[in-house]
């Protein structure tokens, strides 16, 4: 999960987050060991968190790979990074 800076506007924040929605969801196709990826946005203004990042991989091994891939690092840092206020983050196993 994520939690933006504050923008100057709400429309420049819905900008952003859509940027950052459709840069992380192209990975699908960019970083093979991802098997699912989708954000999604928080609708509860009363709530903390931004967005949602929802990924599904095989292994945790993966979730390095995926973490450390020069396409998610390149979103990671150069798009999400310079308005990232917070992060969370729980992987699990199902």
């Amino acid at each position: 999960m994520f939690k933006l800076k504050e923008f100057a506007s709400p429309a420049e924040k819905t900008a952003k987050m859509q940027e950052i929605k459709t840069r992380l969801e192209a990975l699908i196709d960019k970083v093979d060991v991802l098997r699912k990826i989708e954000v999604h946005f928080n609708c509860n203004p009363s709530e903390t968190w931004d967005i949602v990042l929802e990924t599904e991989l095989d292994t945790l091994a993966d979730v390095d790979t995926y973490a450390n891939h020069p396409e998610h690092v390149a979103v990671a840092k150069g798009i999400i990074g310079p308005v990232k206020a917070d992060r969370a983050c729980v992987d699990y196993e199902f």
